[in-house]
Protein backbone atom coordinates (compact mmCIF):
# COMPACT_ATOMS: atom_id res chain seq x y z
CA UNK A 1 0.00 0.00 0.00
CA UNK A 2 1.33 3.75 -0.82
CA UNK A 3 2.42 6.41 1.87
CA UNK A 4 -0.75 8.96 2.60
CA UNK A 5 -0.98 11.52 4.83
CA UNK A 6 -3.15 12.28 7.68
CA UNK A 7 -3.42 14.82 10.17
CA UNK A 8 -3.73 13.98 13.77
CA UNK A 9 -3.52 14.59 17.56
CA UNK A 10 -0.62 12.63 19.50
CA UNK A 11 -2.56 11.17 22.25
CA UNK A 12 0.39 8.74 23.81
CA UNK A 13 4.33 8.59 23.24
CA UNK A 14 5.75 5.09 24.17
CA UNK A 15 9.39 5.01 24.45
CA UNK A 16 11.00 2.46 22.45
CA UNK A 17 14.58 1.65 22.58
CA UNK A 18 17.02 4.40 23.08
CA UNK A 19 15.52 6.80 20.44
CA UNK A 20 12.15 5.13 19.22
CA UNK A 21 8.98 6.45 19.91
CA UNK A 22 5.38 4.39 19.60
CA UNK A 23 2.96 7.07 18.81
CA UNK A 24 -1.10 6.80 19.70
CA UNK A 25 -2.76 9.26 16.96
CA UNK A 26 -6.29 10.09 17.06
CA UNK A 27 -7.47 11.21 13.17
CA UNK A 28 -10.89 12.02 11.91
CA UNK A 29 -10.61 9.73 9.11
CA UNK A 30 -8.99 6.73 10.67
CA UNK A 31 -9.95 6.98 14.29
CA UNK A 32 -7.26 5.92 16.91
CA UNK A 33 -4.01 4.49 15.32
CA UNK A 34 -0.68 3.46 16.28
CA UNK A 35 2.40 4.46 14.50
CA UNK A 36 6.12 3.99 14.56
CA UNK A 37 8.22 6.67 14.99
CA UNK A 38 12.14 5.58 14.16
CA UNK A 39 14.86 8.19 16.48
CA UNK A 40 12.09 10.74 16.62
CA UNK A 41 13.40 10.98 20.11
CA UNK A 42 16.38 12.55 19.27
CA UNK A 43 16.63 16.68 19.06
CA UNK A 44 18.15 16.78 15.80
CA UNK A 45 16.15 14.06 14.06
CA UNK A 46 12.96 15.60 11.75
CA UNK A 47 10.25 14.10 13.69
CA UNK A 48 11.04 15.35 16.63
CA UNK A 49 9.18 18.23 17.43
CA UNK A 50 5.96 16.99 15.52
CA UNK A 51 5.69 13.51 17.36
CA UNK A 52 5.28 14.97 20.72
CA UNK A 53 1.72 14.16 23.13
CA UNK A 54 -0.37 17.18 22.59
CA UNK A 55 0.91 17.68 19.53
CA UNK A 56 -1.52 18.37 16.50
CA UNK A 57 0.84 17.77 13.49
CA UNK A 58 0.60 16.58 10.02
CA UNK A 59 1.47 13.23 9.39
CA UNK A 60 2.83 10.65 6.04
CA UNK A 61 2.30 6.84 7.08
CA UNK A 62 3.35 3.81 5.72
CA UNK A 63 0.94 1.01 6.32
CA UNK A 64 2.43 -2.61 7.20
CA UNK A 65 3.00 -5.15 4.90
CA UNK A 66 0.27 -6.88 5.44
CA UNK A 67 -3.23 -5.67 6.06
CA UNK A 68 -3.11 -7.58 9.82
CA UNK A 69 -0.46 -5.69 10.70
CA UNK A 70 -1.73 -2.06 12.30
CA UNK A 71 1.21 -0.82 13.14
CA UNK A 72 2.03 2.21 10.49
CA UNK A 73 5.47 3.80 10.42
CA UNK A 74 5.83 7.86 10.41
CA UNK A 75 7.70 8.85 7.18
CA UNK A 76 7.21 12.37 7.50
CA UNK A 77 5.93 14.88 10.41
CA UNK A 78 4.77 18.23 10.23
CA UNK A 79 4.38 20.63 13.12
CA UNK A 80 1.19 22.52 13.16
CA UNK A 81 0.54 23.32 16.71
CA UNK A 82 0.35 21.72 20.28
CA UNK A 83 -1.80 21.98 23.79
CA UNK A 84 1.51 22.35 25.42
CA UNK A 85 0.19 25.90 27.24
CA UNK A 86 -1.87 23.35 29.91
CA UNK A 87 1.59 23.60 32.26
CA UNK A 88 0.49 26.62 34.15
CA UNK A 89 -1.16 24.32 36.71
CA UNK A 90 -1.34 20.72 37.78
CA UNK A 91 -5.13 20.86 37.71
CA UNK A 92 -5.30 22.04 33.90
CA UNK A 93 -2.49 19.05 32.83
CA UNK A 94 -4.33 16.51 35.03
CA UNK A 95 -7.56 17.47 33.05
CA UNK A 96 -5.67 16.81 29.75
CA UNK A 97 -4.42 13.53 30.63
CA UNK A 98 -8.08 12.32 31.66
CA UNK A 99 -9.41 13.78 28.58
CA UNK A 100 -6.95 11.92 26.67
CA UNK A 101 -7.07 8.68 28.36
CA UNK A 102 -11.30 8.81 28.34
CA UNK A 103 -10.44 9.57 24.64
CA UNK A 104 -8.50 6.48 23.77
CA UNK A 105 -10.86 4.27 25.86
CA UNK A 106 -13.62 4.90 23.91
CA UNK A 107 -12.57 5.42 20.38
CA UNK A 108 -12.30 2.29 17.92
CA UNK A 109 -9.27 1.66 16.24
CA UNK A 110 -9.89 2.27 12.31
CA UNK A 111 -13.03 3.82 12.84
CA UNK A 112 -13.61 7.73 11.83
CA UNK A 113 -13.24 9.90 14.89
CA UNK A 114 -14.24 13.28 13.38
CA UNK A 115 -16.58 14.55 16.09
CA UNK A 116 -14.78 13.11 19.10
CA UNK A 117 -11.23 14.90 17.77
CA UNK A 118 -12.76 18.09 17.63
CA UNK A 119 -14.68 17.87 20.70
CA UNK A 120 -11.39 16.73 22.51
CA UNK A 121 -9.40 19.90 20.55
CA UNK A 122 -11.78 22.29 21.53
CA UNK A 123 -11.68 21.50 25.65
CA UNK A 124 -7.68 21.22 25.18
CA UNK A 125 -8.11 24.96 23.81
CA UNK A 126 -9.98 25.87 26.70
CA UNK A 127 -7.46 24.54 28.98
CA UNK A 128 -4.65 26.29 27.95
CA UNK A 129 -6.94 29.47 27.62
CA UNK A 130 -7.30 28.89 31.22
CA UNK A 131 -11.14 27.99 31.22
CA UNK A 132 -12.04 26.63 34.75
CA UNK A 133 -10.91 22.92 34.22
CA UNK A 134 -13.97 21.89 36.15
CA UNK A 135 -16.32 23.28 33.88
CA UNK A 136 -14.03 22.17 30.83
CA UNK A 137 -14.49 18.35 32.33
CA UNK A 138 -17.65 18.20 32.80
CA UNK A 139 -18.36 19.82 29.24
CA UNK A 140 -16.23 16.86 27.58
CA UNK A 141 -17.39 14.40 30.15
CA UNK A 142 -21.23 14.92 28.98
CA UNK A 143 -20.69 15.67 25.21
CA UNK A 144 -18.00 13.06 25.04
CA UNK A 145 -20.47 10.37 25.89
CA UNK A 146 -23.00 11.41 23.95
CA UNK A 147 -21.00 11.58 20.94
CA UNK A 148 -20.27 8.01 21.83
CA UNK A 149 -23.34 6.88 21.69
CA UNK A 150 -24.82 7.46 25.04
CA UNK A 151 -27.18 10.48 24.77
CA UNK A 152 -29.33 10.89 28.07
CA UNK A 153 -33.01 11.55 28.10
CA UNK A 154 -33.37 15.44 28.63
CA UNK A 155 -36.44 16.17 27.61
CA UNK A 156 -38.70 15.63 30.17
CA UNK A 157 -39.61 13.07 33.27
CA UNK A 158 -39.58 10.29 32.11
CA UNK A 159 -42.91 9.89 34.01
CA UNK A 160 -45.40 12.49 33.93
CA UNK A 161 -43.91 14.48 31.39
CA UNK A 162 -43.01 17.66 33.36
CA UNK A 163 -40.14 20.06 31.80
CA UNK A 164 -39.56 22.34 34.41
CA UNK A 165 -39.36 22.02 37.99
CA UNK A 166 -36.39 22.84 41.12
CA UNK A 167 -34.81 19.54 41.27
CA UNK A 168 -34.66 16.64 39.23
CA UNK A 169 -33.10 13.17 39.03
CA UNK A 170 -31.20 11.97 36.31
CA UNK A 171 -30.62 8.24 36.23
CA UNK A 172 -26.62 7.76 35.60
CA UNK A 173 -27.47 3.93 34.07
CA UNK A 174 -30.40 4.61 32.27
CA UNK A 175 -30.16 8.24 31.56
CA UNK A 176 -33.59 9.13 31.76
CA UNK A 177 -35.09 12.27 33.78
CA UNK A 178 -37.72 11.99 36.83
CA UNK A 179 -39.11 15.25 38.43
CA UNK A 180 -38.90 15.75 41.89
CA UNK A 181 -42.25 14.27 42.60
CA UNK A 182 -41.42 10.48 40.63
CA UNK A 183 -38.35 10.74 41.91
CA UNK A 184 -40.03 10.61 45.62
CA UNK A 185 -42.29 7.95 44.62
CA UNK A 186 -39.10 5.80 43.31
CA UNK A 187 -37.02 6.48 46.51
CA UNK A 188 -34.59 8.58 44.33
CA UNK A 189 -32.22 11.30 45.15
CA UNK A 190 -32.51 14.31 43.37
CA UNK A 191 -29.05 15.08 42.15
CA UNK A 192 -29.77 18.19 39.52
CA UNK A 193 -31.26 21.78 40.41
CA UNK A 194 -32.61 23.73 38.03
CA UNK A 195 -29.34 25.55 36.73
CA UNK A 196 -27.49 22.13 36.52
CA UNK A 197 -30.42 20.39 34.56
CA UNK A 198 -30.01 23.71 32.08
CA UNK A 199 -26.18 23.11 32.10
CA UNK A 200 -26.93 19.42 31.31
CA UNK A 201 -29.13 20.44 28.48
CA UNK A 202 -27.07 23.05 26.78
CA UNK A 203 -24.01 21.02 27.23
CA UNK A 204 -25.82 17.75 25.40
CA UNK A 205 -27.90 20.06 22.88
CA UNK A 206 -26.01 22.94 21.68
CA UNK A 207 -23.98 23.35 18.80
CA UNK A 208 -20.20 22.53 18.87
CA UNK A 209 -19.50 26.78 18.49
CA UNK A 210 -21.90 27.28 21.23
CA UNK A 211 -20.56 24.68 23.32
CA UNK A 212 -19.10 26.65 26.28
CA UNK A 213 -21.88 29.35 25.88
CA UNK A 214 -23.72 28.68 29.44
CA UNK A 215 -23.56 30.32 32.92
CA UNK A 216 -23.91 28.19 35.79
CA UNK A 217 -24.13 29.32 39.87
CA UNK A 218 -21.75 28.07 42.21
CA UNK A 219 -24.24 25.78 43.47
CA UNK A 220 -25.61 24.16 40.09
CA UNK A 221 -21.99 24.18 39.06
CA UNK A 222 -21.03 21.53 42.36
CA UNK A 223 -24.40 19.26 41.18
CA UNK A 224 -23.05 19.59 37.74
CA UNK A 225 -19.11 18.36 38.43
CA UNK A 226 -21.04 15.47 39.90
CA UNK A 227 -23.27 14.26 37.73
CA UNK A 228 -21.05 14.51 34.33
CA UNK A 229 -18.49 12.55 35.94
CA UNK A 230 -20.70 9.78 37.37
CA UNK A 231 -22.06 9.69 34.40
CA UNK A 232 -19.40 9.22 32.03
CA UNK A 233 -17.67 6.57 34.05
CA UNK A 234 -21.00 4.72 34.18
CA UNK A 235 -20.47 4.25 30.32
CA UNK A 236 -17.16 3.15 31.02
CA UNK A 237 -15.35 -0.43 31.60
CA UNK A 238 -12.64 0.21 32.78
CA UNK A 239 -10.59 2.58 35.23
CA UNK A 240 -8.94 5.62 34.68
CA UNK A 241 -5.61 5.92 36.01
CA UNK A 242 -5.90 9.86 35.32
CA UNK A 243 -8.98 10.29 37.23
CA UNK A 244 -7.07 8.77 40.71
CA UNK A 245 -3.95 11.22 39.86
CA UNK A 246 -6.74 14.20 39.16
CA UNK A 247 -7.97 13.91 42.87
CA UNK A 248 -5.09 13.08 44.49
CA UNK A 249 -4.65 17.02 43.71
CA UNK A 250 -4.95 19.49 46.93
CA UNK A 251 -6.30 21.91 44.16
CA UNK A 252 -9.08 19.69 43.06
CA UNK A 253 -11.47 20.68 45.98
CA UNK A 254 -15.00 20.43 45.21
CA UNK A 255 -15.97 23.55 47.06
CA UNK A 256 -13.38 25.48 44.49
CA UNK A 257 -15.51 28.38 43.44
CA UNK A 258 -15.87 27.61 39.22
CA UNK A 259 -14.84 30.33 36.94
CA UNK A 260 -17.47 30.94 34.21
CA UNK A 261 -16.04 31.50 30.32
Amino acid sequence: MDDFVIMGLVMQEIEYGESDRILKILTAEKGLITAFAKHSMRLTNHLFAACGQLCYSEFVLRPGRNTEDKMYTVVEAGYETDFRDISYSLEAQGVAMYMLEFTMALSLVEQPAEKELKLLMNCLYKLCKKTDPKIVKAVFELRMTCECGFMPQLLACRECGAYDGERFCLDIEDGCLLCADCAARENRTCNLDRGALFAVRYICLSEDKKLFGFRVSDESAQLLFAVAEQYALAHMDKQLNSLQFLRSLSAWDPDQQPKKD
